[in-house]
């Protein structure tokens, strides 16, 4: 990975050489997303997986994204499992920018399905992503997961309004 990275013009790239170090460079790795809420307003974390082999084509195109919709975001992740964290930096004020944050999130999921990837890799579905829940499981699988839901929670209490409601 190290090779890899230098060879494509990483500027910091670093490998821990023992126990003690990994624990320094998983710590730098955590306090990513409070360095990147600190730049705007609104900070948006969001949660898809790629293939690893396709690791440095997705940054390349949330990079790409992002100028095209005049958006910051900021990526950074568990390069390992290929899951990425783009990180919108925004304010949630302004309209405009929301809209094409939504936009931008379209598009970055859309390519992680094209990649072969997952919608998320470790923090769930949820609200923001629950329109393409159905279009990475297909229509049979999405209905499967309806039925289980509703054989476990006849009665709807669990997370109402979510989504298979």
């Amino acid at each position: 990975m190290t090779a890899i990275a230098r060879e494509h013009g990483g500027r910091d790239v670093r490998a821990a050489r023992d126990d003690a170090e990994a624990v320094t460079l998983a710590a730098a790795r955590r306090s990513a997303f409070s360095a990147l809420a600190r730049q705007r307003p609104t900070t948006i974390l969001e949660d898809v997986t790629v293939p690893r082999s396709e690791l440095a084509s997705m940054v390349g195109f949330i990079a790409g994204t992002a100028a095209a919709h005049g958006l910051q975001i900021g990526t950074f992740g568990h390069m390992g499992d290929g899951n990425l964290h783009p990180t919108f930096l925004t304010d949630e004020r302004d309209a405009d920018e929301m809209q094409r944050v939504h936009h931008a999130l379209d598009a970055i999921v859309a390519r992680t399905l094209e990649l072969g990837g997952t919608i998320t890799g470790e923090h769930g579905v949820g609200l923001a992503k629950k329109a393409w829940l159905r279009k990475q499981m297909g229509d049979d699988s999405y209905e499967l997961m309806r039925q289980i839901k509703r054989t476990l929670d006849p009665a709807g209490l669990l997370n109402p309004g979510k989504i298979f409601d």
